[in-house]
């Protein structure tokens, strides 16, 4: 199994801002609806994709999340001149955004780029200061009377960046969570007899506080839950060997805990054996800042599911250069599927 590039590139390219996950909702819609039995959507936007076990006489549940947005902006107030202020939905380094392209979507989506002051009449101080997301403004090229006629205050603002295959690797922006997107949508392909039924949630507003997670986790009531997302590769120069976190190509990432949650034991205990019972590839993650959809997944269900995650590692989160290895993608795939099948082989009771 090959990773399917073009697929990829096209999740990962769609737009989707947190509260703003319409278009990247309706491609998913489109993706899983042959694969699965049943599929939903529910107020908040979730999309669960259902696929029945053959049999089930428990009727137990297994929620798998992957969230659909991606961190983004929203436009605050547009001046004289026609630049657009904004505020972010998620979390931004502010250096990050310096000469980037972003894409405003408003009665037409309009390329924008990220402007500040220019060095050459910063003052030594300004020079010496760290910058703040309040020192850009989007420049869309056009005068005021021009941006009204597109655009207005609430509208989502997403980053402009194509994916790229880099050695063995893809590069864009929205890896996170996007990857995860893709990998849940390959399992249910790949997906023949799951040990219990399958509610494959794709999830929204997980960058501004995991919402959706809660929501639909509340819903489905799942007695084990697994999260799909990415998580640190600090395998780059400057890192000590303690700060890693992951390292890109020594396989997918077993989740022990993050800042949000403490992996549910059984479920670190279950993906391991079955990580080696397959020969799958996998490396532990603990992940001390940070969290993900796990922890909606964990505790939001009416008595709580025993939960855990797959993460994929990723290098450069939360710029528009995220970066994941081939083989990373496709051994997390493995797992998460063997998982699946394997729910039934494994006793839960200690």
């Amino acid at each position: 199994m090959d990773v399917n590039v073009t697929l990829l590139k096209q999740i990962c390219e769609t737009p989707g801002a947190p509260g703003y996950e319409k278009r990247i909702r309706d491609l998913v819609v489109s993706l899983v609806t042959p694969l699965a039995d049943e599929v939903k959507a529910d107020n908040l936007g979730n999309v669960i994709a259902i696929k029945k076990a053959k049999e089930n006489p428990e009727g137990k549940r297994v929620m798998v999340a992957a969230h659909m947005d991606e961190i983004g902006f929203i436009v605050t107030h547009i001046d004289d001149k026609g630049f657009v202020r904004f505020h972010t939905l998620g979390g931004f380094d502010p250096k990050t955004l310096t000469a980037q392209r972003v894409i405003v979507h408003g009665k037409k989506d309009l390329i924008g780029v990220m402007g500040s002051k220019p060095i050459h009449v910063m003052t030594p101080e300004e020079k010496n200061k760290l910058p703040q997301t309040t020192d850009f403004f989007i420049d869309l090229g056009m005068p005021k009377e021009e941006v009204d006629k597109y655009v207005t205050v609430g509208d989502p603002i997403t980053r402009d960046r194509e994916l790229i295959e880099m050695g063995n690797c893809v590069n864009c922006k929205s890896i996170d969570n996007r990857i995860a997107v893709y990998i849940l949508i390959e399992t249910l392909r790949l997906l023949e007899n799951p040990a219990y039924d399958v509610y494959a949630t794709f999830t929204v507003q997980e960058e501004v506080g995991l919402r959706g997670a809660n929501v639909a986790a509340h819903g489905i009531n799942p007695d084990f839950g697994i999260a799909l997302d990415t998580t640190i590769a600090f395998d780059v120069p400057g890192a000590q060997p303690h700060e890693k976190i992951t390292e890109l190509g020594k396989g997918t990432a077993i989740k022990i805990m993050d800042a949000s949650t403490i992996c549910d034991y059984r479920m670190v205990a279950f993906m391991k054996k079955t990580a080696d019972t397959h020969q799958i590839k996998w490396q532990p993650e603990i992940l001390t800042a940070g969290g993900t959809d796990t922890a909606g997944v964990q505790r939001m269900g009416k008595q709580g599911a025993i939960a855990g995650a797959i993460s994929i590692p990723t290098r450069h989160l939360h710029q528009v250069i995220e970066m994941a290895h081939k083989d990373d993608i496709l051994q997390s795939i493995s797992l998460l599927k063997a998982c699946l099948e394997d729910f039934g082989k494994f006793d839960w009771a200690h």
